[in-house]
């Protein structure tokens, strides 16, 4: 490591000595001016299921890094693996200095930065935020932002239009109870299943949890009172074991979270719970299948009801261990949303902000010029209703439907808080594990969610004895 040299080195050194101050000060700032020492910022994040985000972010964060002076070193990881590396490195002490997850890490909140600066700047620089992107990133008891959110997922419902036709039902499912009736004829006359996880990976978590609320019923109520043990919850699980029973497979108890994304690709399904990671894939490779997948916002309950999870909601951590680099990481995501412009185009349209109000920077932006758009809103909307991605042939007004996403989507916790406890639920699996138990037949609809609800409250106990969870209403 190379010594700082002082001012008085310096002049013992030259020769100089005192009387080297008649150079005069503007020639002596020139003469001790220093670069400053270059840093490195490490940053962690999942291998995107869109591969040209990956490499369109890698090189952004280098010129970035050029920017600033500072050596930007970008990881990629399994999805499967990021919250057990994260884990790791907390134990080790040492690590990443950003760490982006996909659903809420609020479990983590207890070794990590309190981010309020960036969200408060952020929401000072590109207004409002999307009310779940909060949720997912803030807890109410403790007043801490564990995390930023930058940007979203839309987790409509994909099916394929040819199989619905037959069946009946042209332009998809509204409700639950259409995927029962039209996906059981679907696979009885036509063979082809529907692919709905129930294992222990993100989109089976994502699935039972919306499945729940759909039916009007949650893991908590708005205080964070364990509410699942009731008649809601039993009519939701009995639901998704006669759906299991007429319309999947096996595979979805071994589900992982490509999984749905292979069968809807292979041709194998009718309809599939994801967002248009899976639609884009097929473009590319099996370009006739993606030219019949359309989508459908969330389904519908027994009441009316209807709520997408955001399982794939960016949030981005700071440890506590990297607290020497938090300055350079801040404004690395900061700097990320300025150009979430790009973000949006680079993902084909996966990624959505969560600053629908940040202005559109000038200049040429790598993609074409949207007339009149002024804000991420503005380029949002037109994508959505004319999807620039789309095949030459294929209708570009597919993803109309999902252009209000956020008015049906939710974040986990829902109607409450992504708070540590709901954090641990998620990372643990209950929810699948409470619906596999029932379609497998191994336990009752009332003995599994007794029993899901008892391991729930054991969580929330754990969780609200040490102040991060509100007290019981």
């Amino acid at each position: 490591m190379k010594r700082r040299i002082t001012r008085r080195d310096f002049l013992r050194n030259a020769g100089i000595g005192t009387v080297g101050f008649a150079l005069g000060p503007a020639l002596l700032k020139d003469v001790f001016a220093q670069k400053p020492e270059r840093r490195t910022l490490r940053i962690l994040q999942w291998s995107h299921f869109v591969p040209r985000y990956d490499r369109w972010f890698d090189p952004f964060a280098k010129r970035w890094g050029e920017e600033h002076n500072v050596d930007v070193i970008v990881d990629h990881i399994g999805l499967a693996d990021l919250r057990s590396t994260f884990a790791s490195e907390v134990a080790a002490g040492k690590g990443h200095d950003i760490i982006e997850f996909i659903e809420p890490p609020s479990d983590f909140e207890p070794s990590v930065l309190d981010l309020k600066d960036v969200n408060q700047e952020a929401q000072k620089k590109f207004g409002k935020q999307v009310p779940f992107a909060i949720r997912s990133s803030y807890n109410p008891n403790t007043k801490k932002f564990y995390g930023f959110c930058h940007g979203w997922t839309i987790d409509p419902g994909d099916y394929r239009k040819s199989l619905w036709e037959k069946a009946g039902k042209s332009e998809g499912p509204v409700t639950w109870e259409d995927l029962l009736i039209y996906g059981t004829r679907i696979k009885k006359e036509l063979g082809v299943q529907m692919g709905i996880g129930m294992s222990q990976e993100l989109d089976s978590n994502m699935a039972g949890r919306a499945l729940l609320w759909s039916f009007d019923t949650a893991i908590q109520d708005e205080n964070e009172n364990v509410i699942l043990d009731n008649k809601n919850t039993v009519e939701a699980v009995k639901f998704m074991a006669e759906l299991y029973k007429n319309t999947l497979t096996p595979e979805v108890f071994g589900w992982t979270a490509a999984s749905n994304n292979q069968l809807l690709i292979a041709g194998r399904a009718s309809y599939i719970l994801n967002s248009i990671s899976a639609y884009r894939s097929a473009q590319k490779d099996v370009p006739e299948v993606a030219k019949d997948v359309f989508f459908t916002p969330a389904l519908k309950g027994p009441r009316g009801k209807g709520w997408a999870c955001e399982h794939v909601i960016y949030v981005s951590v700071i440890p506590k261990f990297a607290s020497k680099n938090a300055d350079l990481a801040k404004q690395f995501l900061l700097d990320l949303c300025t150009n979430y412009d790009r973000a949006m185009w680079e993902s084909a349209l996966y990624g959505s902000p969560s600053f629908f109000n940040t202005p559109v920077p000038s200049g040429d932006r790598g993609y074409p010029q949207v007339k009149g758009a002024k804000t991420l809103r503005d380029l949002h909307n037109a994508w959505f209703s004319e999807d620039p991605f789309a095949l030459p042939g294929e209708r570009k007004d597919k993803l109309l439907s999902l252009r209000d996403a956020e008015k049906w989507s939710t974040n986990v916790g829902h109607p409450g808080p992504a708070n540590p406890a709901e954090g641990e639920i998620f990372s643990t699996f209950v929810i699948p594990n409470m619906l596999a138990k029932v379609a497998q037949e191994k336990q009752s609809a009332e003995e599994s969610v007794k029993q899901a609800a008892a391991e729930c409250k054991k969580i929330f106990e754990k969780w609200r004895a040490q102040g991060l969870v509100g007290k019981k209403k």
